[in-house]
């Protein structure tokens, strides 16, 4: 009488061609069901159009058919879920960003709210721990950190790949390094994507523990390039305490959530100021926006920043306030929240075993 062990044995023989390992090893033969004479059993494909259907279903049919007992053979054709398929076939690393650790790119839905800054000194905090970083500037239509850190437009290669700029222990590289300070950026959307992707692969990055990028604001083509070549990248969101913006973070955390990138933590810039005549803080653009998002959205709130000169003086004069005042009480607060950005990824590396992966296209 037939088994689900013997047609397990007789189908070892089945190999995916790519792999070179046996279907029924990798989980792509499953669910065996027998019902008198006929086996029915589900093969799971990167779809159900794949052109290996029918070369798969025919060899199934033809060795199972074979067997003692069996008069039918019936396959059904699934989808591998996303999952199991880049568990499956892992993609090929981009060859700048091979050795970086852990990603972290700083968000937002909308423009103005201090992402850049936010981006820049969140860097220099991780980098204040001990930590190798880098960061780039994915902002590929209005790219500002070269400003904020005081760089010229020239930029080395080495074998072929460009070498990031060192400053403030950070290795930094953006498109502004490559224009005239006033030149205009105009890209189409298959462009954007193309240099997002020669800023990650083409850049010398070399070993890491956090490359920072800072994205446009939006939900656009930078965002969705960033999730597609980076799986598993870590995502900070930056708002600032009016609705007006709380409305258009919203936008990217569903779009974050609906691409599958984890979204680490949030952070509420131009929380609240503190003029010289008074200790109380001033709420300019009211209160309780990110804590209210932070309980909606189920993101923990890493930190609120006040509106400090020193800290816009900073990102004009090319000296971030964690180079110029890292013990101030602006500065006391980006630590803060590096240090909830490493134990957060610790966190999520522990329970979920995840570890980050860079991936390029693939196909099957």
């Amino acid at each position: 009488m037939i088994d689900e062990k013997r047609i397990r044995q007789a189908l070892q023989s089945v190999l995916h061609p790519k792999l070179k390992k046996s279907l029924v090893d990798i989980g792509m033969i499953r669910d065996i069901r027998i019902k008198g004479e006929v086996v029915t059993l589900t093969l799971a494909l990167k779809s159900d159009r794949s052109p290996l259907e029918k070369v798969f279903t025919g060899e199934i049919e033809t060795i199972v058919g074979a067997l003692p007992g069996v008069s039918s053979v019936q396959v059904e054709v699934i989808a591998l879920s996303e999952k199991e398929y880049n568990r499956l076939f892992p993609k090929a690393p981009l060859k700048g960003i091979e050795k970086v650790k852990h990603f972290l790119a700083v968000a937002s839905g909308k423009g103005g709210v201090g992402k850049t800054t936010t981006a820049v000194n969140v860097a220099l905090a991780l980098a204040k721990q001990g930590l190798n970083v880098g960061l780039l500037d994915a902002d590929v239509y209005g790219p500002s950190v070269p400003l904020m850190l005081g760089l010229s437009n020239t930029l080395d290669q080495k074998d072929n790949m460009i070498v990031p700029k060192e400053k403030y222990g950070l290795r930094i590289m953006s498109l502004g390094m490559t224009a005239g300070k006033d030149e205009a950026f105009i890209w189409r959307g298959p462009l954007v994507s193309k240099m997002i992707h020669q800023l990650l692969g083409q850049v010398k990055w070399g070993e890491l523990d956090y490359l920072v990028l800072d994205l446009p604001p939006g939900t656009g083509d930078p965002s969705i390039t960033i999730a597609q070549a980076i799986s598993n990248c870590s995502i900070l969101m930056v708002t600032t305490p009016q609705e007006v913006a709380l409305a258009d973070v919203r936008r990217s955390i569903a779009l974050f959530n609906k691409i599958g990138q984890p979204i680490i933590g949030l952070v509420e810039n131009m929380s609240y100021f503190v003029c010289g005549h008074s200790a109380k803080p001033i709420d300019i653009f009211g209160s309780g926006g990110g804590e209210k998002l932070s309980q909606e959205s189920d993101i923990p709130l890493f930190g609120a920043i006040p509106i400090d000169l020193e800290l816009r003086q900073g990102g004009d004069t090319g000296v971030p306030l964690m180079v110029s005042s890292p013990n101030s009480s602006t500065g006391l607060v980006f630590q803060a929240i590096a240090l909830k950005i490493t134990d957060r990824t610790k966190s999520f590396e522990s329970i979920s075993g995840w570890q980050t992966r860079v991936r390029d296209d693939c196909k099957v």
